[in-house]
């Protein structure tokens, strides 16, 4: 599928569509990095209603700026951070933890399961915690947040 060919847009409002000139349209499309944390703005995939790849974009820049504009705007929404800047509580029971925390989006609630899969060190000091409907909470330097934080972080983790 030729990238130039492809158009994306919302029709209606919330509903992101995809056109391939001349030939076939998609009436809902979700868009997706194959590998977020280890290539970021890079290989997105296009998936159909069903979740099955439309095809695979190695750089989504070729894209045309309107297409573009659409698919970044719903990968913010998919995507969407919240920089944790304080741990309030943690409690771990039945292999589900329970956080609350001061994020850049506000105090937050927020249920993790499996944390050996759902908390991932992205190096020895950042810290992605992944919940259980998909959002992500983000410690970009663990070793800054307050000695409180960092014990609770320690005794979880």
């Amino acid at each position: 599928m030729n990238p130039t060919d492809i158009k994306i847009f919302y029709q209606p409002e919330a509903r992101l569509r995809l056109t391939v000139k001349d030939d076939r349209s998609y009436l809902t499309v979700k868009p997706a990095w194959a590998a977020p944390l280890s290539r970021p703005d890079t290989y997105l995939t296009l998936l159909d209603s069903k979740g099955e790849e439309i095809t695979m974009l190695p750089d989504p820049n070729v894209l045309a700026p309107e297409s573009l504009a659409a698919v970044r705007q719903e990968l913010h929404h998919r995507y969407l951070t919240a920089i944790v800047y304080k741990i309030l509580s943690a409690k771990q029971e039945f292999g589900a933890t329970y956080w609350h925390v001061a994020t850049s989006r506000g105090d937050r609630e927020f249920i993790t399961q499996n944390l050996q899969e759902n908390a991932l060190w992205l190096s020895d000091d950042h810290l992605l915690l992944l919940d259980v409907d998909g959002n992500r909470f983000e410690i970009p330097v663990v070793s800054e947040l307050d000695p409180r934080s960092r014990n609770i972080i320690h005794d979880i983790l």
